[in-house]
């Protein structure tokens, strides 16, 4: 019997299916982002699989050329939680507070949030006093169950919409936080979405905003995780496919620059100027004919070049790199520059991350406590959380560490 592939290709376009997809940027052959072994423990035979962005040539869409299997990519033991990030925190208590004042949500009103993690965002709804629902693959959906906010321990589609509707009746509001580019089969998604709205309802999701995302260079963003990367435009023709519109777009500061979307039913409420504005921006840029991302790739590979030289001359110097955090984007940087335990020490996480004493993907570099940053006092802290930079190195000043920062993106540089 053959063995079933861990991953597909991707050879047409996820929205519009056209099979004109041009490559933007190959990566390399990145394992996935959060597969770390224990630490001191004997290397054994690891997956690897293709990274590349890839654009579509009909509908703009931006999105990676390998679809790896689900299972693989977000196992019970994924280990990332909503709660352990302030400005997640913040965004969701926003997110709460935006939706209600403009949908004017009742207290019997149903809130589904897919990709729920550990039930933070929905934990602002029903304290607010709505009726909510998680769904979530992982085990953080367990630890929202215990925590009081019901979550369904499935994959968000068609027939889990199905299976909510019938227990719980249809949603006033359904959200998807960072989650909506990660699902394979978008349209699948998104049949669910529209059999489980009520009349009038809201579909509202945050994502990686990819104008954002090209013009700060964050290359680092680019994992198997992302199977697509929207701008406004590729997300109308997605809803339109679908008899939805986008209504309201703002910016949002997560994960270094996102986009929350509203969409509809097609009629339902009236589209905002936000709309329209976004769509000239994409369009100005260079997103929509491609031209904004030949430059991107250029200044991408200088990026790389100018971090590596940066840390060969403080080696040469015989002086210690610690990274400070292990987010799922530091995997990406890391392999792509090609760093590995001679260039940078160790990882410092939080006592509480359940990443500590593992090996960041594809490498031998350890995890570690961050105490270890204060009892070693290094030369350098490489901030591989880069895009909360002020935030890190306001904490870790106050914690006592007195050596230098570096910022490896957008072009790397050091801080006293």
């Amino acid at each position: 019997m053959n063995k079933k592939s861990s991953s597909t290709p991707i050879v047409n376009c996820q929205i519009c299916n056209s099979d004109k997809l041009e490559s933007i940027l190959f990566v390399g052959y990145i394992p996935p982002v959060n597969s770390m072994e224990v630490f001191g423990t004997v290397p054994v035979e690891n997956n690897a699989y293709p990274l590349e962005m890839v654009r579509c040539e009909s509908c703009s869409l931006v999105q990676i050329g390998l679809d790896v299997a689900p299972e693989i990519l977000f196992p019970p033991s994924y280990p990332y939680l909503s709660a352990s990030t302030r400005i997640l925190r913040e965004n969701f208590a926003n997110l709460c507070e935006e939706t209600t004042d403009l949908l004017g949500l009742k207290s019997e009103d149903l809130v589904v949030d897919f990709g729920s993690n550990d039930g933070t965002l929905l934990s602002n709804f029903k304290n607010a006093g709505y009726r909510v629902l998680g769904v979530e693959p992982s085990q953080a959906g367990e630890i929202a169950n215990a925590n009081g906010i019901e979550t369904l321990i499935s994959f968000f589609g068609e027939q889990t919409a199905k299976k909510v509707k019938q227990s719980h009746g249809k949603a006033q509001l359904i959200t998807a936080a960072n989650v909506f580019a990660h699902i394979s089969d978008v349209h699948q998604v998104l049949r669910g979405i529209v059999d489980l709205l009520d009349d009038g309802g809201v579909f509202v999701s945050e994502n990686h905003y990819f104008l954002d995302l090209v013009d700060t260079l964050q290359y680092d963003t680019i994992y198997h995780e992302h199977l697509r990367y929207y701008s406004v435009t590729a997300l109308k023709g997605l809803f339109e496919a679908h008899d939805m519109e986008v209504f309201r777009v703002s910016r949002i500061p997560t994960h270094g620059g996102s986009i929350r979307v509203y969409s509809c039913r097609k009629g339902e409420r009236e589209v905002e100027m936000s709309v329209s504005e976004f769509l000239k921006e994409e369009e100005d840029f260079g997103l929509n004919d491609g031209s904004a991302l030949k430059k991107f790739k250029k200044d991408v590979l200088q990026s790389k070049l100018d971090l590596m030289a940066l840390l060969a001359d403080i080696k040469k110097q015989g002086q210690s790199v610690y990274g400070i955090g292990a987010p799922s984007r530091a995997s990406t940087l890391i392999n792509y520059v090609g760093l590995d335990e001679g260039v940078m020490d160790c990882v410092l996480e939080i006592s509480s991350s359940k990443k500590l004493d593992k090996y960041i993907p594809g490498t031998r570099i350890p995890v570690l406590d961050e105490a270890k940053l204060f009892s070693d006092q290094p030369e350098y802290a490489l901030l591989l959380s880069w895009h909360i930079s002020d935030e890190l190195i306001t904490n870790l000043r106050r914690k006592g560490y007195k050596g230098k920062f570096i910022v490896p993106l957008p072009t790397a540089r050091i801080l006293d």
